[in-house]
């Protein structure tokens, strides 16, 4: 087997389509445009204690796993952006982040704040907001939640 030497974050792209109640995934995602950074989501499992009154070291056994609460996104804020943001704050929708040399994609449910908050500002800096993503849940394949799914490539909004 070849491996190549790794990925660039070159291309990547996030998009958001409309959530219905079942767990269809969507077929088509509109992009969101000027996106400079995306967090990562951290699955920790737990563990239980399994340990009995004789034991000496303690034994653990595998409990349910814990989810990341957010899914922060660092926006380039233009008026564009700004309208595009707005236009779905409150709103819960899948989130698929695309790399154009992967053919799984990550899909998220996840609920936009209300409201866009106020970005930091510095001397000489790109204006920048951080969207803190509420995390609903992860795609579940229906054996497990991984959140990796057949990619969709993302579709421009028009926008930008």
């Amino acid at each position: 087997m070849s491996y190549i030497d790794g990925l660039s974050t070159l291309g990547i792209e996030l998009g958001y389509a409309a959530f219905s109640a079942n767990t269809t995934l969507p077929t088509s995602v509109t992009k969101l445009g000027r996106i400079n950074a995306i967090g990562g989501i951290e699955i920790t499992p737990e563990t239980i204690d399994a340990s009995a009154l004789d034991d000496y070291i303690t034994k653990r056994v595998a409990g349910r796993s814990d989810i990341s609460e957010t899914l922060t996104v660092t926006v380039n804020l233009t008026s564009e952006t700004y309208a595009e943001w707005e236009a779905i704050t409150g709103n819960k929708l899948w989130f698929e982040i695309y790399h154009p040399s992967l053919t799984k994609g990550y899909f998220a449910v996840c609920t936009v704040p209300s409201a866009i908050p106020l970005p930091e500002s510095g001397q000489n800096e790109l204006l920048t907001v951080e969207i803190g993503l509420v995390l609903n849940t992860i795609y579940n394949n229906g054996t497990k939640d991984i959140g990796w799914a057949n990619a969709v490539k993302p579709t421009d909004s028009g926008s930008y």
